[in-house]
This record gives C-alpha cells, sequence and structure tokens, in this order.
C-alpha cells in the first residue's frame, strides 16, 4: 500500500513539474514574443521615411512574424531575421535593435540609415549576418560589436564611417566576409585581422588608411578576394599574399606600395582571376609565371615602373583574359607579342600606352578578339602604315593612337567601325584626304586627327555628324571655304578646332547657329571679310581668330558672350574702335587684339584694368585705358583740339565755378557718403570653375547629390577633380529670387580675403552661364560631412537630412566655443570687422570631428570704422537690422 502511495505521489510530482515547465515556457515564449513586438515598433517608430510603404504591414492587426521583412523561428515564435533590404528607408537605427535577442539576420543595405550604430547591438550574442552596406552612418563602430562572437558577414561598405578599424575584429574567430570599404576609416591596417583564418574575403577599399600592410595578412589561408585600393598605404607588399593560393581577387591600385613581382607569381596563384596593381610604384619586368593563371581575367599593371618586354607565351594560356592593361610604364621592344593574344578570345581592353614600344604594328592584329572595345596605343613610337586588317574589329568604341610616328594614309575602311565613339590619330605623319566615311559613323563623339599631313577640304557630310561633339582638325594642310551647310541642325559641336590650316573665304554667318559650343579656334588661317555679328553664342567660353585677314570693326554682339574666358583677334586687318561693352564681360580672362588697325580711346574697366590680361601692341592709333598698358593720352599731340576746347570751355567753366560758389553760401555744407566701390567678388587665390565641370561633378545638379536648400538657392555634392579629388559643396543660387546676386557678391566680399579654423572654406567659384544660356552663379566650399547644427538638435525636422540625432555635453561646449571664437575672429582680427548677420543653428556646419565653422555670409556687412566725416547715417545703414526677418532659433537649447 506503502509503495502504491510512493508511486502515486512520484507520478503527481512528475507531472507538475512538467505542467510547469510547460506552463514557464509559455510565459518565456509570451514574454519574448512581447518584446520583439515592441522592439520592431520602435526600429519602425525610428524611420521617417518610408517611400515605398513596405513598413505598412508592422501593426497590431497581425502578428509580428507575419510582418514583412521579418522570419521567426518555428518553436519560440521569436525574430531571427530582419530584412529591410533595398526600401530607400530614412531614419536612424533605434537602441531597441538589441532586444532582438534571438536576431541572426540583419539585412539594412540600400538605404538610408543615418547616424550611428547604436552600442545595444552587442548583446545580438547570436548574430550572425550584418549587413548595412550602401547608407550614410557615420561615428565610429562601436567596440561592443566585438561581443558577437558568432559573426561570419560583416558588410560595411559605402557609408561614412570614421575612426580607425577596431583590432576587436581580430577576435571574431568565425567571420568569413569583412567588407569595410567605402568610408573614412584613418591609421593602419590592424595585424589582428591576420587572427581570422576563415576569411574569405576582405576589402578595405577607398578609406583614408596609412602605413604598411601587416605581414600577418600572410597567415589568412582561406582568403579569395584582398582589396585595399584607393588608400594611403606604402612599403614593399608583403610577398606572403602572393603565395596565398586560394586568392582569386587582388586589388590595391593607387597606393603607393613599391617592389616587383615575384617570378613564380602564377604558379602560387592558379587561381587568381582579377589583378590590379596599377597606379603604385612596382618595377622590374612582368613575369612569364602569370602566363600559367588560366584563369586571369583582369590583368591591370597600369602607372607603375615596370620595364623590359610584354611576355610572348599567351596564345595558349590566357584564354579567359578580358582586359590587358600595361600603359604608362617603362616597357619597350616590338609589338611582336600582339600576335600572341589572337586566341585570348574574350579580350576587350588592350592598353599599351604610355611606353616605349616600337616598330610597326603586326597585321596580325585583325585577328584579335571581335569582342574588343578599347585599344590605346597612345605616346609611343610606333611607326609605318596603319594595317588593313584592323577594319576587322568591328566593335571598337575607343582607338587612341596619338603622338606615335605612324604614316601613310588613314585606311578607308574605318567608316566600318560603327560602334566607335573615340578616334584619336593625332601627332603622326598621316596624308592624304580624310576618309568621307569616317563622318558617316553615326555614334561618333570625338575625332582628334591635329598635327598631321592631312589635306583636302571639309566635307559637307560634316554637317550630318548628329553626335559628334569634339572636332580637332588643327595643324594640318585642309584647304577650301567653309560651307554654311556644314554649320545645320546636326552638327552642334561643343569644341571646334580647325587652327593652323589653309582656310580661306569668309566665316558663314551660320555659325551663330552652334548653340552649344565652348570652344572656337580658327586661327592661322586665310579667312577674310567681316567677323559675322552673329557669332556671339552664349555658351562659347574660347575663341581664337588670331592670325586670319578679317577686316572691318569688331562686332558688339561679342559683348553678348557672357560666359566668354579667352578672346583673341590679333594678327587681322581690323579697324574700328574697341567696343566698350567688351569690359562688361565678367569672366573674360584675357583679350588679344595686337596687330590690327584699331583706333580710339581704350578701355579702362573690366579686363582691360589689368594690364597683364591685354594685349594691344601694333595699333599705332589706339590711346588712353590704364596707364600700365602705356599708351598715350588721347588728347596729346592734338594741339590744335586743346586749343580749340580752352576757348569754348573756360568761360563755361567760369560760370560752373561762379555757380558753385553761390551755392556752397546759400546751402548749408552737407558731410558726404564714404562710397565704397565695389570690391571685386573674388580675390587672386582663388581659380574660377567652369559651369561645365561644376555640372559633371553634380551629375547634372541631380537630385541624388542634392544636400539641401536655402533662402537663395540649392547645395549639392561634388568630388571636383582640378582641386585634388576634393569633396566639395556646391552652393548654385538661384538669381531669379531676390537678393541671390547681392548675396552671392556680400558672400565673395566677406571671404576673399579672410581664412579660420571656424570658418567654412571657400575652395572656388563659378560666375558663367548655363546650357540655357542664362546667367549661373555658384559657391564651392569644403564638405562639411556631418552637416548643420540643426540637424542635430532638432532630427525630427530634418527629412531630407542624414546626421546623427544627440550631442554630449562636451560636444556642445566644443561647439559652442568654436563659434565663439569665430565670432570673435570677424569682429576683432580681420582688417574691416564683419558682422554675419545671420547667425543661428543652419548656418553652423559640422566637420568629421564636429568641429563647428561658420558660414553663409550671404548677409554679412562690412563695419566701416567711424571717422571724423562720417555721418551717422553711413553707420545707422551699416549697422541696420539683417538676417532672418522675424526669425528666433526654436526652443531647444544647445546644452
Amino acid at each position: 500500500m506503502g509503495l502504491r502511495i510512493c508511486s502515486s505521489t512520484t507520478k503527481f510530482l512528475l507531472l507538475s513539474v512538467a505542467m510547469m515547465t510547460i506552463i514557464s515556457s509559455w510565459a518565456a515564449t509570451f514574454s519574448g514574443n512581447e518584446t520583439d513586438h515592441f522592439a520592431l515598433m520602435e526600429i519602425k517608430r525610428q524611420i521617417s521615411d518610408d517611400p515605398h510603404g513596405f513598413l505598412n504591414s508592422w501593426n497590431n492587426s497581425i502578428h509580428h512574424c507575419h510582418w514583412r521583412g521579418i522570419t521567426c523561428d518555428a518553436r519560440h515564435q521569436r525574430v531571427t531575421t530582419l530584412n529591410l533590404q533595398g526600401q530607400s528607408l530614412f531614419g536612424s537605427i533605434s537602441p531597441s535593435l538589441g532586444n532582438l535577442s534571438f536576431l541572426k539576420s540583419i539585412e539594412f543595405g540600400e538605404n538610408k540609415f543615418y547616424a550611428e550604430i547604436p552600442p545595444e547591438i552587442g548583446r545580438l550574442f547570436r548574430l550572425r549576418n550584418l549587413n548595412l552596406s550602401e547608407n550614410t552612418l557615420t561615428g565610429h563602430v562601436p567596440i561592443n560589436l566585438s561581443y558577437c562572437s558568432e559573426l561570419v558577414t560583416v558588410n560595411f561598405r559605402d557609408n561614412g564611417f570614421t575612426g580607425q578599424i577596431l583590432e576587436e575584429f581580430g577576435s571574431l574567430k568565425n567571420l568569413v566576409f569583412l567588407n569595410l570599404g567605402g568610408n573614412n576609416f584613418t591609421g593602419n591596417i590592424p595585424s589582428s585581422l591576420g587572427n581570422l583564418s576563415l576569411l574569405n574575403d576582405l576589402s578595405l577599399g577607398l578609406n583614408n588608411l596609412e602605413g604598411h600592410l601587416p605581414e600577418e595578412l600572410g597567415n589568412l589561408i582561406n582568403l579569395s578576394t584582398f582589396s585595399v585600393s584607393q588608400n594611403f598605404l606604402s612599403g614593399n607588399f608583403p610577398n606572403a599574399l602572393f603565395n596565398i593560393s586560394t586568392l582569386k581577387v587582388i586589388s590595391i591600385t593607387k597606393n603607393s606600395f613599391r617592389g616587383n613581382l615575384p617570378d613564380d607569381i602564377g604558379l602560387k596563384m592558379p587561381n587568381i582571376q582579377i589583378l590590379y596593381v596599377c597606379a603604385n610604384d612596382f618595377f622590374g619586368t612582368i613575369p612569364n609565371s602569370l602566363m600559367n593563371a588560366t584563369k586571369l581575367r583582369i590583368l591591370c599593371l597600369t602607372a607603375n615602373k615596370f620595364q623590359g618586354k610584354v611576355p610572348r607565351n599567351l596564345r595558349n594560356y590566357l584564354p579567359n583574359l578580358q582586359v590587358l592593361a600595361v600603359g604608362d610604364n617603362l616597357l619597350g621592344g616590338d609589338l611582336a607579342f600582339i600576335s600572341s593574344l589572337i586566341n585570348c578570345s574574350r579580350l576587350q581592353v588592350l592598353d599599351l600606352s604610355y611606353n616605349n614600344f616600337e616598330g610597326e604594328l603586326p597585321r596580325k592584329i585583325g585577328n584579335l578578339s571581335s569582342l574588343l572595345e578599347q585599344f590605346m596605343m597612345e605616346v609611343n613610337k610606333i611607326s609605318g602604315e596603319i594595317p588593313l586588317e584592323i577594319g576587322n574589329l568591328k566593335n571598337l568604341y575607343l582607338l587612341s593612337m596619338y603622338e606615335n610616328s605612324f604614316s601613310g594614309t588613314i585606311p578607308s575602311n574605318f567608316g566600318g567601325f560603327q560602334s566607335l565613339q573615340a578616334l584619336n590619330l593625332a601627332q603622326n605623319r598621316f596624308s592624304g584626304l580624310i576618309p568621307s566615311a569616317i563622318y558617316n559613323i553615326s555614334s561618333l563623339y570625338s575625332l582628334k586627327l591635329q598635327k598631321n599631313f592631312l589635306e583636302g577640304t571639309i566635307p559637307l557630310s560634316l554637317g550630318a555628324c548628329r553626335n559628334l561633339r569634339e572636332l580637332d582638325l588643327s595643324h594640318n594642310k585642309i584647304t577650301g571655304n567653309i560651307n554654311e551647310t556644314i554649320f545645320g541642325s546636326s552638327f552642334t559641336p561643343i569644341s571646334l578646332d580647325l587652327s593652323h590650316n589653309s582656310l580661306i573665304g569668309s566665316l558663314p554667318i551660320e555659325i551663330g547657329s552652334l548653340k552649344q559650343i565652348s570652344i572656337f579656334n580658327i586661327s592661322y588661317n586665310n579667312f577674310s571679310d567681316k567677323i559675322p555679328a552673329t557669332i556671339g553664342c552664349s555658351s562659347l567660353e574660347y575663341l581664337n581668330m588670331e592670325g586670319n585677314s578679317f577686316q572691318g570693326s569688331i562686332p558688339h554682339t561679342l559683348a553678348s558672350l557672357k560666359g566668354i574666358q579667352y578672346l583673341d583677334l590679333s594678327q587681322n586687318q581690323l579697324t574700328g574702335e574697341i567696343p566698350r561693352d567688351l569690359e562688361k564681360l565678367l569672366f573674360l580672362k584675357y583679350i588679344n587684339l595686337s596687330f590690327n588697325d584699331l583706333e580710339g580711346e581704350v578701355p579702362s574697366n573690366g579686363v582691360f584694368g589689368n594690364a597683364s590680361l591685354v594685349s594691344l601692341e601694333g595699333n599705332s592709333k589706339l590711346c588712353g585705358g590704364i596707364a600700365e598698358i602705356g599708351l598715350h593720352s588721347c588728347i596729346v599731340g592734338k594741339k590744335e583740339n586743346i586749343k580749340l576746347l580752352v576757348i569754348i570751355l573756360l568761360p563755361v567753366l567760369l560760370i560752373v565755378i561762379l555757380f558753385s560758389a553761390l551755392l556752397l553760401l546759400v546751402y548749408p555744407r552737407r558731410d558726404r557718403r564714404n562710397r565704397q566701390s565695389f570690391i571685386p567678388p573674388i580675390g587672386d587665390k582663388f581659380i574660377s570653375v567652369s559651369y561645365l565641370e561644376l555640372y559633371r561633378i553634380t551629375k547634372g545638379f541631380s537630385q541624388e547629390n542634392l544636400i539641401g536648400s536655402g533662402g537663395f538657392g540649392s547645395v549639392y555634392k561634388g568630388v571636383l577633380n582640378q582641386h585634388g579629388d576634393r569633396i566639395v559643396a556646391v552652393k548654385v543660387l538661384d538669381l531669379q529670387k531676390n537678393g541671390a546676386s547681392t548675396s552671392f557678391k556680400a558672400e565673395c566680399r566677406a571671404l576673399r580675403n579672410i581664412r579660420h579654423r571656424n570658418l567654412v572654406s571657400m575652395v572656388t567659384y563659378c560666375s558663367s552661364i548655363d546650357r540655357e544660356g542664362q546667367e549661373f552663379k555658384a559657391l564651392v566650399y569644403e564638405f562639411m560631412q556631418n552637416g548643420s547644427l540643426e540637424k542635430w538638435l532638432y532630427p525630427d525636422q530634418a527629412h531630407e537630412r542624414k546626421w546623427p540625432r544627440s550631442l554630449s555635453l562636451i560636444h556642445r561646449l566644443n561647439i559652442a566655443i568654436d563659434v565663439a571664437t569665430a565670432v570673435n575672429y570677424l569682429h576683432n582680427q580681420t582688417q574691416v570687422p564683419i558682422v554675419h548677420c545671420d547667425l543661428k543653428p543652419s548656418n553652423i556646419l559640422l566637420d568629421s570631428d564636429l568641429t563647428a565653422h561658420v558660414c553663409d555670409f550671404g548677409l554679412a556687412r562690412l563695419l566701416l570704422k567711424s571717422t571724423e566725416n562720417s555721418s551717422s547715417q553711413e553707420m545707422s545703414n551699416t549697422l541696420a537690422v539683417r538676417g532672418t526677418i522675424g526669425y528666433t532659433a526654436p526652443g531647444k537649447l544647445l546644452f
């Protein structure tokens, strides 16, 4: 009986324990579900813009496991995958993400998330995949990320992260994929990355990394992709990396690595497919063993110091080769190796330019791959005639052979290149006629044949070249007239150079139909008659008509060339006066009117106000102008006229003097305002940039590059190449708005002579004509990565910007000190005190280190110091209330 009771008691206890376990499991599941639900709702709340309505299903009507982008595990119904990939979502990443404790995969790529990664992400100890690529995240990567010890994939490509690469990445032993490219990481590459024995892909390109590559990277025996391109790395490239047999991609272009390629590189790297070592300091010869790398698709060795010959045994070894680029080295010898490329049936790009190759092109060039698209051999010593077999390369769209010693005629079968977009045969010894078939290539954009011995006339078929934008036939033996039908609606060049030929006749008035032309050069021909008045194309920036026989007066319509920067009418037979309106051409940097027969007074303003920008010699009848030009006064040598003037004007002058004396007696003397003459908007330290350059770097002022807009215009992001690939902010003024032009002058006046670490630095400017012929003004500033202070203080009001939303007390204090320092400089340390007149959070920008820079001097005033002759009216005008009328900064304080 006792045993039965014991047995019953045991069963009851076991059943109770089981029930408690089930109830506990249910409770945990319910609690976990609730936690996940609240965390997801908080993540949604932090997303302020959902253009595709992706998060519409995230509501209380259905269980969160059924929301779009959510995957839950079957047992616990806990969130394991959060996939918001490619939805253009705008917002910050909520710290509540750290509460999704079962999360294994985060896919946030291709969105517009901004601010920093919340450190709470370190709680996700089950996380295996983290993809935040192609967003605008900033700040340092949180060190807590190293707590996610299960991570296999980390992709932070194309963001704005700063600071150094975490040493702690080396502790993520399961890491297979690490991509930190396209950010602003600085410092050295940590040697701890060499501990990641499972790593397959390491991509660190497009950053600001420096120093040497750690030798420990040679321990990554499973590495397939290694990319550190476009950094500031230097030193010898570790040979240990060339010994990793699993490597398929090496991309180290645009650094300062030195050394040579190992002789056995092709044997030790049998799987290599892409070898990018361009733009470094490698030297020595190209190893023959590369021909054993049969999987090689891209071999780019350009811009190094390789010498010797290109290996010739390519025929049977590189069947997959698509790109062979060895340009800009010290290679030489003949071109026999081209014959060994005929079995490279996938070859698309062949670059041999800027070397010392010599001899003739082999006829087997016509047996190269029918897929060949780009063939570059410029700046070598190649001679002889071009073999007709080259016409077999039907898919060429770029053929560049300039600056060699080619001779003979241009093959007529060039007309068969129906995909050709750019043909450059300049600076050779070609003779004979230009094949008319070339002008029938409908896709041709650029044709450069200058500095040869070509003959004949300009064919009428040129008028049908609807896509031709660049044509240079200069320095040849072209003869005949320019037929007016050439300048029709189809032929609309941007650059046209016919200089140094033997063209005759008059310039057709139809030249005025070239509405898009920017460069027009017909110097040193035999043109005669008058310069057509229709030449006033608003887009023209460079006009050279030097060394012809043009007659008559200078057309007044030249003053309508609002964007002209260079004008040369020298060595002609022009007569009459210099049109005074030419001094109104604000962007004219040089004018040459020398050796004509001009007469009368030289203007004194505009370009004529700087003797170094004007050439007038050989015009004996000119007079006046500024003293530095050295012409005699317009009344010197005219004694009879002087006597006549004295006789006529003396009585008048006496009457004026007497009348003035009476006025002084009758009316009280009034103080005169000291009028400040207009200060030239730009100092000599700035080099202006053209409208076309700004149009290019901002992708046509596209919405994609738009940073923001203000009272007088919009601001775009771009990379200015002529200033060293510098990231800039381009402020384009809307000149239709009242005060915009005044704002441009005021900002230039304020910024031209000041320099301070807490003021936004102006890089350059543009004052030109746009594609529609309208006036265009823009200011180019240093780009501030962290946007305006307003976007930090009031993030809910800033959907267009992508900046973090919180500032520490230390940051706020430093910003206040920065602004105060800038204001003190403007008020007390400049030669003429400057009053900003519009200081507010939106006019304070923050750089990558959160250093504050005061910007927008469109309403600034130069504060003239009071003198004894200064009236109270003058001072009141200078100190008048300016800025944003009725504006009061929002209630939230900096502290």
